[in-house]
């Protein structure tokens, strides 16, 4: 189970919303407990593509966030990032690009901006499992 506050929810459904008709995306960090993680962090990146189909995180901002882990004690559990046309879903450049299975991947659908869907995956592989996300 993955644990998202509410506040940290609103923070990425408003900065996808604010970058598009881009993707928008981030990072996650917080603490593990168990097969638990509990998200303490959100980390807003810049798209460095300027894309409405794929991302790629600035690197500079990374390594600053990294930083900003370390010095919190807080650990990266993953990235997000939104889906401004498609479903909350893996597309095939996700499963792809994907190369930590222990991580995280949260992703935004903003298909229906009325009811912006957020879901999170582990993926290894083709293979993407869907994990149970508490947003409270």
């Amino acid at each position: 189970m993955i644990k998202l506050s509410k506040e940290d929810f609103e923070k990425i459904l408003n900065h996808a919303i604010k970058e598009l008709p881009d993707e928008a995306c981030g990072l996650i960090a917080g603490e593990k407990n168990g097969d638990d993680k509990i998200i303490k962090k959100v980390y807003l990146l810049t798209n460095i593509d300027h894309s409405n189909e794929h991302f790629s995180l600035d690197p500079k901002e990374q390594l600053a966030a990294v930083k900003d882990m370390r010095a919190n004690g807080i650990v990266p559990l993953g990235n997000w990032h939104s889906h401004p046309e498609s479903p909350s879903r893996p597309s095939e450049e996700d499963k792809r690009l994907a190369y930590d299975k222990t991580a995280s991947y949260m992703i935004l659908s903003l298909m229906n901006r009325e009811e912006p869907v957020l879901n999170s995956f582990k993926i290894s592989g083709d293979t993407a499992e869907k994990e149970e996300l508490v947003i409270e």
